[in-house]
């Protein structure tokens, strides 16, 4: 028994003797790693919040990926202390991450339509688009989906392989918008009588840019009215209450100035053969 104690001691010191100041240094490496990977993610935000062009999501992602490349390059360096073959380790995650990246396509082409969308920004969180065929404000936008909220607050989430794969309708990119509105009257009306009172109906509203100007004109003949287009440019914000106010006002001052808002009607003509 006790040789067989003293044997345990031996292997114990010995493995010590060798190993000792591997493992020291191992821990030093680790510790020195992982607080130059917190260094090096602190300084990428620090960078990208002083950079106008990149966004808080463009600024998280680039300060994780620096950090996680930190810290691979810690343990491959932990690893070189105890003799492990990083050259063959190297080789067996590539295989591994090959086979991985094989059962795993469309996960991965999210991670790599998330990454173009981050890159590329065609919107943000908090813009209003329309992407896949799904409209709605953006919350987040991930490495693999991105969420949105539509207009009656439904969360929608949205593989971003899809968004990048499709066409992308930004409401809220550019500063002003259009509004657009066809308003019909009667064939019997004013045509220019129409025209002016829509007018003062938009000079009335300071939401409505004067420049560009307001653009009025008599757009087609319809079967029913005289189709009078409005185009007026506002404010990205001002849009849908603009639009609202426009089309309830002109109402009221048709109704004021007695323009009709005709019905659709079609004539009949009887042709009777009965003598």
């Amino acid at each position: 028994m006790e040789e067989s104690a003293q044997q345990y001691i031996q292997m114990i010191i010995e493995l010590g003797t060798n190993y000792g100041l591997n493992i020291i240094f191992a821990i030093l490496i680790l510790i020195i790693g992982m607080m130059a990977a917190n260094w090096t993610r602190n300084l990428v935000i620090k960078v990208c919040n002083k950079s106008k062009t990149i966004d808080t999501t463009l600024a998280a992602f680039f300060s994780s990926l620096a950090r996680y490349v930190v810290i691979i390059f810690t343990i491959l360096a932990v690893l070189d202390r105890f003799g492990v073959e990083t050259a063959s380790l190297i080789a067996i995650l590539g295989a591994a991450s090959l086979a991985i990246g094989l059962a795993l396509q469309g996960t991965l082409s999210n991670v790599a339509a998330g990454v173009m969308l981050l890159i590329f920004r065609p919107f943000k969180v908090g813009d209003f688009i329309d992407a896949a065929g799904h409209a709605g404000t953006v919350k987040v936008l991930g490495l693999f989906v991105t969420e949105m909220a539509t207009g009656d607050n439904v969360k929608i989430i949205v593989p971003n392989s899809q968004i990048w794969g499709s066409s992308i309708k930004n409401f809220s990119a550019n500063s002003t918008r259009r509004v657009d509105l066809l308003i019909g009257i009667g064939y019997g009306d004013d045509i220019d009588k129409a025209i002016s009172e829509i007018g003062n109906v938009i000079d009335n509203d300071e939401r409505a840019s004067k420049s560009p100007e307001p653009a009025i004109f008599v757009g087609e003949l319809g079967d029913s009215a005289v189709n009078i287009v409005v185009r007026v440019w506002t404010d990205s914000d001002n849009y849908w209450p603009l639009k609202a106010a426009l089309t309830k006002n002109i109402k009221h001052k048709f109704d004021e100035k007695k323009i009709s808002f005709p019905y659709p009607q079609q004539d009949i003509h009887i042709v009777s053969n009965v003598k």
